[in-house]
């Protein structure tokens, strides 16, 4: 952008706070920065800037830059929830889009500081992914680079499979930093780490006749577990789970709340950037510019949801049924006009994505966006489902633990020999078999022991299982 540009973005960007600001957003402070596409592609890439390297975060960059190098997809802008935010532009789009996003921006901020499940992440997140990556590449220099990152291979493939309501039963992250005043080193949760699962492992041996079960009930938190009681890591080891699972925790919120968070952002750019028109900060010919831009981010896809569209949609739904509500749904509802604004800032603050679209995607609305079910056949989509409620529960369903398999450890001394046994929790959507034998050898990486999978597969259910040579299938009885 030329440098005149820039200061009318300057300004551009103090309006929009100050309509968000009017409009009763509430927003962290937000940093603007105008990057090339490049850099912008890296940190998307990443997710964070600064983040530890990984081929990974590489294979992301190319495949994302090349969709942009061919026209196919666009990165507008990138966010981070900290506080003070970092909102990064491409310097390549020109003043109206950069206008536009940054008012997008401000609908993300806002989601971040008061939406609930974003309340217990780290408000210094680039700080700590910095110092991360750094402890990182100390353990290359240490123990060689081929060797950490096979080690990281292992935990990344299994990086999904945390627990984050863990998190809210804590304490506050603040208060315990508090208490942190006079830290020895910034390791010092890494010999913490060691030290309890060394603690583990003396206690086990103390015990009299047979040992409790270990976990004494399904832990979903697959890295913590592997954290705690995996017997044979080194502490650089246990170091980098604990890395990869802290910064997992941090996007997880943002996982959990995809569709409110980006509907949120969207229905308050249009009406940032349409009450800017109407103050004559932009022309009527930029209107029309932007109109075109709006409509084309909020394009309802055939093949897939897209969360602009379903959450903005789903937004405006509700703070119309709040305040003109028909007469069916007043009688269905028993509820008085008004309140909207109110209802949807509520909503803003309460919900994720599976109880906002459980509590308010409607009959109508469904009909109205034309939303179904399909699967392949053969070479072919095909329709499988559009009665309504079954749609949003497939949806809902499709979001539940973000789409990922809903695995517990079951036993962590499987056969009395410290074996490991994990327990798909099945609900109709059968595992990759090639991919879960995989990740069964990272697993068996990490824990140094067999490692057992349960699963249900053609109707059976099935153990899987790696021994350190060789992968087995056996067929469970019922």
């Amino acid at each position: 952008m030329a440098d005149s540009d820039i200061e009318q973005l300057r300004d551009a960007i103090d309006h929009a706070w100050e309509e968000a600001r009017n409009f009763g957003l509430d927003p962290f402070p937000t940093h603007f920065e105008l990057v090339p596409a490049t850099i912008m592609y890296e940190f998307a890439s990443y997710s964070l800037p600064g983040r530890f390297s990984h081929w990974t975060h590489g294979k992301a960059y190319h495949r994302q830059k090349m969709q942009y190098d061919f026209g196919l997809s666009k990165i507008y802008e990138m966010v981070v929830n900290t506080n003070p935010s970092y909102a990064f532009l491409m310097d390549m789009n020109d003043l109206l889009q950069n206008t536009f996003v940054a008012a997008h921006v401000f609908g993300h901020t806002d989601f971040f500081k008061n939406n609930a499940y974003f309340q217990h992440t780290s408000r210094r997140m680039i700080d700590k992914v910095s110092i991360h990556a750094e402890r990182i590449a100390k353990y290359e220099f240490d123990h060689g680079k081929a060797e950490v990152e096979r080690f990281l291979d292992a935990v990344l493939a299994i990086q999904e499979h945390v627990d984050y309501n863990l998190l809210i039963r804590e304490e506050d992250p603040s208060k315990k930093e508090e208490k942190r005043t006079k830290p020895s080193s910034e390791y010092d949760d890494l010999w913490g780490l060691d030290k309890r699962a060394r603690r583990v492992e003396e206690e086990r041996d103390r015990r009299p006749g047979k040992p409790p079960k270990l976990p004494e009930k399904p832990e979903k938190d697959l890295l913590l577990f592997l954290n705690q009681y995996a017997p044979h890591l080194q502490p650089w080891q246990r170091d980098i789970i604990e890395i990869v699972r802290t910064e997992m925790l941090y996007f997880v919120p943002q996982m959990q709340t995809k569709v409110m968070n980006e509907g949120w952002a969207s229905i308050w750019h249009s009406r940032i950037m349409r009450k800017m028109g109407d103050r004559g900060f932009i022309s009527d010919s930029e209107t029309l510019e932007f109109a075109q831009l709006h409509s084309g981010v909020l394009s309802p896809s055939r093949t897939s949801l897209n969360p602009y569209y379903l959450g903005y949609k789903m937004f405006e739904d509700i703070e119309r049924r709040w305040d003109n509500p028909t007469e069916e749904e007043r009688e269905r509802l028993g509820r008085k006009s008004g309140k909207g604004h109110e209802k949807i800032f509520e909503i803003r603050e309460l919900d994720n994505d599976v109880s906002f679209l459980r509590n308010y995607l409607t009959e109508e609305l469904i009909k109205e966006l034309d939303l179904y079910l399909y699967r392949k056949e053969g070479d072919e989509w095909v329709i499988v489902e559009k009665n309504w409620e079954k749609v949003r529960d497939g949806i809902v369903a499709s979001l539940t633990n973000f789409g990922y398999p809903y695995l517990v450890v079951e036993n962590g001394d499987y056969h009395g020999n410290r074996e490991l046994y994990i327990k798909h929790l099945f609900e109709g959507q059968e595992l990759d078999l090639i991919y879960a034998e995989k990740t069964l050898q990272h697993v068996y990486l990490l824990w140094g022991r067999p490692v057992h999978l349960e699963t249900v597969y053609e109707g059976k259910r099935i153990l899987l299982s790696y021994d350190g040579e060789r992968n087995s299938k056996s067929t469970l009885e019922k």
